[in-house]
């Protein structure tokens, strides 16, 4: 005789088909494990050893993010291995900037119903960009809601904890007038910007995700999946003594997240005709008639990172680093101009 569903999986809450997915969990998640993590996967909490050996007066430095709707193009692509990349290397950058190194990440992800597709290569993207990162995948939370996410649509958001030493945090006390703007290049929309690019690309453009994108080589999906970079090792590389802050360009663009590493008295001056803005972004601004000031309140437009350095260091810095000298830092109040 068949057995019949259970009445909170008819409901639309398979809580079978959830456990057996987070079965297959701890082959993915052993391999981002060090020595520090302490247990296994499922428990009611992670493991971590705090012990920091040679390091003076650690501090613990934290963070949290999501991917935003770039989950729509990986919906309608039916590509979701590279967002879990896009959320850790977006959290890892966000605490990299503060002059911390990753310990362990937290993921949730939400859905109306569970796709083990998409929950596998959503949790395979997270353990490749920890593994990566030298960062544990410490655990999570799945929650299947029914009513509140519809048809494919999911969610995905990540908690990061690193530390730093006191002394080698990164606040924007050591800016001085006089520092250099070294900028590095980004590897796309990374993780903001995706409801203006949609609405441009697939709504007045009319393409479809798997259309080629006009003047650009790749699709939409391709264009728009490319995955968010992790700057950490670029800033692990530079020495303490020449970068003096350093700012992760999302949501704001230049023009809100520069500020963010600056003391009060200091102004960020770019040259504008120093940055190279990518097709993609162009693209974007012409076929959506897009103000030029819009566009960098949106979109990083080719920055993914800057580092303030000492001017001194600043040509060193970007030549080993690949980025460019885009401008300084001046006498003002807190903010950016563009020259």
């Amino acid at each position: 005789m068949k057995r019949k569903p259970a009445a909170y999986a008819r409901a639309g809450v398979d809580v079978d088909l959830g456990n057996s997915l987070k079965d297959s969990l701890p082959a993915l998640v052993r391999k981002t494990h060090g020595p520090r993590v302490l247990g296994g996967i499922g428990g009611f909490g992670g493991l971590f050893r705090a012990a920091f050996p040679g390091m003076k007066d650690p501090v613990l430095v934290a963070s949290m993010d999501g991917v935003g709707t770039k989950l729509k193009i990986a919906v309608l692509a039916g590509r979701h291995a590279t967002v879990g990349e896009d959320l850790v290397n977006h959290c890892v950058n966000d605490i990299a900037v503060m002059g911390a190194r990753p310990l362990f990440f937290l993921d949730y992800i939400g859905a109306g119903k569970l796709d083990p597709a998409v929950f596998t290569g959503v949790v395979a993207g997270l353990a490749r960009a920890c593994r990566n990162a030298g960062c544990a995948l410490l655990g999570g939370e799945t929650a299947q809601m029914p009513g509140l996410y519809h048809g494919k649509d999911y969610d995905l958001v990540g908690c990061i904890v690193g530390v730093a030493g006191r002394a080698d945090i990164l606040d924007g006390s050591r800016v001085r007038a006089g520092d250099a703007l070294v900028a590095l290049p980004s590897s796309g929309l990374h993780t903001n910007g995706y409801t203006l690019a949609r609405k441009v690309l697939l709504g007045k453009l009319k393409l479809g995700v798997h259309d080629r994108c006009p003047g650009l080589r790749g699709t939409v999906a391709e264009e728009l999946l490319r995955v968010h970079r992790n700057y950490e090792p670029a800033l692990r590389s530079v020495p303490r003594r020449a970068l003096h802050a350093a700012a992760h360009i999302t949501g704001g663009g230049l023009p809100d997240n520069l500020p963010r590493a600056l003391p009060e008295g200091c102004r960020a001056v770019i040259v504008r005709r120093s940055l190279r803005v990518p097709a993609l972004f162009r693209l974007i601004a012409e076929a959506g008639n897009v103000r030029e000031e819009e566009m960098f309140r949106v979109f990083n437009m080719g920055v993914g990172m800057v580092l303030v350095v000492a001017a001194r260091d600043a040509a060193k810095v970007a030549e080993s680093l690949r980025g460019r000298i885009i401008g300084r830092v001046e006498t003002g109040p807190r903010g950016v101009d563009f020259v």
